[in-house]
C-alpha cells in the first residue's frame, strides 16, 4: 500500500511537471524525496506514463489528407442547419485548408491537435523510467525488459514528432543534415537549458539508436503477453517503417532487411472472409480487434470511432467531415453480396444510412473497444517490403525485385478478398512506375485512417493534394497543398513556443 501510494504520488509529480513547466522540459523538484524501489514499481511507472494509451492524439491528422472531404454544415429533418454540427465544421477549418496558423488557438489545442506537448510528456515518461534503472532492485532480466520497452517508445514518438513537424528526410530540396527536426530530449535531469531543435538528420539517428537497442534488448529479455506491450518484432516493424521514411535509395536494402526479420517470425494476415457471417454481413470488430485479427503486433491509443471534435456522432445528414469520395473510389466493392470483391470497402469504415448512404469514419477497431487504431500491423510490413522492391526494381530493372514485391501484394490483397465464391485474381505488373504507384495506391487502401500514415506518404511522396471545402452558409473554397509545400512541416503550437524562446518555428 506505502509504495502503491508512493508510486501513485511520483506518477502525478511528473505529469505536472511536464504540463506546467514554462522554463524547463521538468519543473524543478526535489526529485530524491520518492523515488520507485524496485522493477515492479518502474514497470506500473512505464505502463502509465511512459506507454500512449487512452491519449487523444493525432484526432486532426487526417484533415490534412485527401481521405476526408469537406461536406459543409449538416441540416435538421426541417431542412434548417443543424447547431450540434457548427462546432465540428469550424473546429476542422483551418487543418482541413492548411492554414498555417492552425494551432495559434488555445481552443483547437483542446482537441487532440497538440501531439508536440503529448508526445513530449511521453518521451519525459520514457527518460524517468530509464534515469531509474540503475536504482532500483531487481534482475538484469527486468531491467533489460523495461529498458528495451522504453526505447522503442522514445524511438516511436520521436518519430512521430520528426514526421509531423519536419520535412521529409528525402523530401526535394531537403537536406536532413540542415533542414530542423525536433529537440532531442534524453534524460529527465533538469536544466536550466531551452532546448533547440535537432537536424533531421540527428533525430533519425537517434529513432535508429534507440531502436536497434530495443530490439536487442527485447528479444533475449521479453516476451510481451498481449499486444499492448511492445516486443522485438515491434522494434523491427517500426525499423522498416522508419528506414522506408528516409526513402533514400540505400535505405531501402534495410526496409527488406528488418521486414525479413519480422516475417520470419510472424507471417500469417488477417482474413477478412472471417469476418463475413452466414447472412453475408461484415462483423464490426474491426482489423485491429485483437481476439479476432492475428496480424497485430501492437496496439495503443485512445479509440478514434468515439465522436469527437472533428467526427461526431452521425445526425439526419452528412457530418462536416467524412471519408472521401477519392478514397472510396480505388476499391473494387465486387459484383454481389456473394461476391464482394476487396472486403476492406465493407470493414475499414463506419456506414451511415440516414437521407443518403455515406461512410462516415474508420471501422477498423469497434465503436465499443477500448483502445484504437494506432499501432502496427503485418499488412503494414508487406507493403514497406514491397515498396522497397518496387524502388528497387525502377533503379536496377531486375525484374527478380518486381516479382518479389507483387508477391507482397498478391499475398496482402488474396487476404483482403472475398474468396467464397471467387478465387482471388493476382495482380501482374511489368511497368516499373506503373508497379509503383500501385503500391501507392494500395498502401493506401490498406493503411488508410490510422497511424498518420497517408499524410506522411503524402509528404514523402510530395504528392499534391486539393480539398474542397464547404462554409456553415454553403459558400465553398478550393486549396491545394503543393508539392514540396512548408505545411509539409507542420507548425508548432504556439504554446511550445511561448514556453521555449529558443524553439524556432517552422517556415510558414
Amino acid at each position: 500500500m506505502v509504495m502503491t501510494k508512493r508510486i501513485t504520488y511520483l506518477i502525478l509529480l511528473f505529469s505536472l511537471c511536464t504540463c506546467i513547466s514554462c522554463r524547463k522540459f521538468l519543473k524543478e523538484t526535489s526529485p530524491d524525496e520518492i523515488k520507485p524501489e524496485t522493477t515492479d514499481d518502474l514497470t506500473s511507472l512505464m505502463n502509465a506514463e511512459a506507454y500512449p494509451y487512452q491519449d487523444a492524439v493525432n484526432t486532426f491528422v487526417d484533415l490534412l489528407t485527401d481521405d476526408i472531404q469537406s461536406n459543409g454544415q449538416g441540416k435538421l429533418y426541417n431542412g434548417d442547419p443543424d447547431p450540434s454540427y457548427l462546432s465540428a465544421l469550424q473546429n476542422g477549418t483551418l487543418v482541413f485548408n492548411w492554414d498555417p496558423k492552425m494551432f495559434d488557438g488555445d481552443p483547437i489545442l483542446s482537441l487532440g491537435t497538440d501531439s508536440y506537448s503529448i508526445y513530449y510528456s511521453k518521451i519525459n515518461g520514457c527518460n524517468v523510467v530509464m534515469d531509474n534503472l540503475s536504482k532500483v532492485s531487481g534482475t538484469d532480466q527486468q531491467k533489460n525488459a523495461i529498458l528495451g520497452q522504453t526505447l522503442f517508445l522514445r524511438g516511436y514518438y520521436y518519430l512521430r514528432l520528426v514526421t509531423l513537424y519536419s520535412q521529409p528526410f528525402n523530401g526535394k530540396g531537403i537536406d536532413p543534415n540542415v533542414s530542423l527536426g525536433v529537440p532531442l530530449i534524453l534524460s529527465s535531469t533538469v536544466t536550466d537549458n531551452y532546448p533547440t531543435r535537432n537536424t533531421i538528420a540527428e533525430v533519425y539517428a537517434q529513432v535508429e539508436k534507440d531502436l536497434k537497442q530495443a530490439a536487442e534488448l527485447l528479444k533475449a529479455n521479453f516476451t510481451p503477453s498481449t499486444a499492448f506491450r511492445a516486443g522485438h518484432v515491434a522494434a523491427y516493424s517500426l525499423l522498416s517503417r522508419m528506414y522506408l521514411y528516409m526513402g533514400r535509395d540505400q535505405d531501402m536494402d534495410s526496409v527488406v532487411t528488418y521486414a525479413n526479420k519480422v516475417l520470419a517470425e510472424r507471417s500469417i494476415l488477417t482474413q477478412l472472409t472471417s469476418y463475413l457471417t452466414t447472412a453475408g454481413l461484415m462483423s464490426d470488430a474491426g482489423i485491429y480487434n485483437t481476439d479476432r485479427s492475428p496480424e497485430v503486433i501492437w496496439v495503443s491509443g485512445a479509440n478514434p470511432t468515439i465522436a469527437n471534435g472533428y467526427f461526431p456522432s452521425q445526425g439526419y445528414e452528412k457530418p462536416p467531415y467524412t471519408v472521401s469520395a477519392s478514397l472510396q473510389s480505388i476499391y473494387d466493392p465486387g459484383t454481389s453480396t456473394s461476391n464482394q470483391g476487396d472486403l476492406r470497402y465493407a470493414s475499414y469504415f463506419t456506414r451511415w444510412y440516414s437521407n443518403g448512404y455515406y461512410l462516415n469514419y474508420t471501422g477498423k477497431i469497434n465503436s465499443t473497444a477500448k483502445y484504437g487504431t494506432n499501432g502496427i500491423r503485418l499488412a503494414e510490413v508487406y507493403l514497406n517490403r514491397a515498396e522497397a522492391y518496387a524502388r528497387k526494381y525502377i533503379a536496377t530493372g531486375n525484374a527478380t525485385f518486381s516479382g518479389n514485391a507483387l508477391s507482397d501484394l498478391n499475398t496482402l490483397r488474396a487476404s483482403r478478398y472475398d474468396t467464397r465464391n471467387t478465387a482471388y485474381v493476382p495482380v501482374n505488373i511489368t511497368d516499373a512506375d506503373s508497379l509503383f504507384k500501385f503500391c501507392q495506391d494500395e498502401r493506401r487502401r490498406e493503411l488508410c485512417l490510422e497511424e498518420c500514415h497517408r499524410w506522411v506518404d503524402i509528404k514523402r511522396w510530395g504528392l499534391s493534394i486539393s480539398h474542397h471545402f464547404i462554409a456553415a452558409d454553403g459558400s465553398t473554397t478550393d486549396v491545394t497543398l503543393p508539392s514540396g509545400s512548408l505545411v509539409y512541416a507542420l507548425p508548432i503550437p504556439f504554446t511550445a513556443i511561448n514556453r521555449n524562446y529558443k524553439l524556432m518555428q517552422n517556415p510558414r
